[in-house]
């Protein structure tokens, strides 16, 4: 149950840092000011989540493990994150729709996960959780603002959502640690989250005049971040962020 267990919160640490990265390349770079400093903290937030769930990990597997052994020192192939985080930035409209689209699922996802029965788990989803409310209030407002603005906006907001729907899926596909720490009350049924963020989501593109896409059951979408399986973006991203430990092992700041 351990090894589950350690599984499962790298799993979660790993959407936050991976996350958390990306928004972090848009640090002096955002389209004003205020929208620049916004990203940046939401960046900020979602890395200190994923330092929570990197500690508690630590803490559980031993072996001299510190939080930065899982981001600084597993391969590719060990992370868990979900293909959508890791895609590319795109345009300001592409990050605000991946930003929607996770942060509905997160705020669902916390609501439900502070009943964990893993004290520790269910403490940091308590504190995400305001994290998190902020952070979808925030997209959520840029997609209605967007979608219902000028012709360009619109259909930008409306190509967007066509980009990145298919890897919306893998959110609620369980994984096999998620599967093991549900039968214990540690983790949450991602698939009991879908109606409740499908509610979000289509509540939100009604008000932002964007077209919901038709669902069908059984759909194909991509998979496979929760496996180990994913894009080539992820590549870039961790030769960036472990240069200087690949470099220089052992290296402290």
């Amino acid at each position: 149950m351990t090894n589950d267990k350690i599984q499962y919160i790298l799993q979660l640490a790993d959407n936050s840092l991976i996350h958390g990265h990306r928004l972090s390349e848009w640090c002096g770079h955002g389209p004003i000011l205020e929208v620049d400093m916004a990203l940046t903290n939401i960046a900020l937030d979602n890395i200190g989540a994923a330092r929570s769930f990197y500690q508690y990990a630590a803490e559980l597997e031993g072996q001299c493990k510190t939080e930065d052994s899982y981001p600084y020192e597993r391969d590719i192939l060990e992370f868990r994150n979900v293909l959508l985080l890791e895609l590319p930035n795109g345009e300001f409209s592409d990050t605000l729709m991946k930003c929607f689209f996770f942060d509905a699922f997160q705020f669902h996802f916390y609501t439900a996960l502070q009943k964990s029965t893993d004290e520790r788990i269910a403490s940091i989803a308590t504190k995400s959780l305001k994290e998190v409310t902020y952070h979808l209030r925030f997209s959520s407002e840029w997609v209605i603002r967007l979608g219902d603005g000028t012709a360009e906006s619109k259909q930008k907001m409306q190509a967007a959502i066509a980009d990145f729907w298919t890897y919306t899926g893998e959110l609620f596909d369980a994984s096999a640690a998620e599967k093991a720490m549900m039968s214990e009350g540690v983790a949450v049924d991602p698939a009991s989250l879908r109606p409740l963020w499908e509610k979000t989501i289509a509540d939100t593109f009604e008000e932002a005049t964007l077209s919901y896409p038709i669902q069908k059951d059984g759909a194909w979408f991509q998979k496979g971040g929760k496996t180990g399986i994913h894009t080539e973006y992820i590549g870039f991203i961790l030769a960036e962020m472990q240069y200087m430990q690949k470099s220089y092992p052992g290296l402290e700041w």
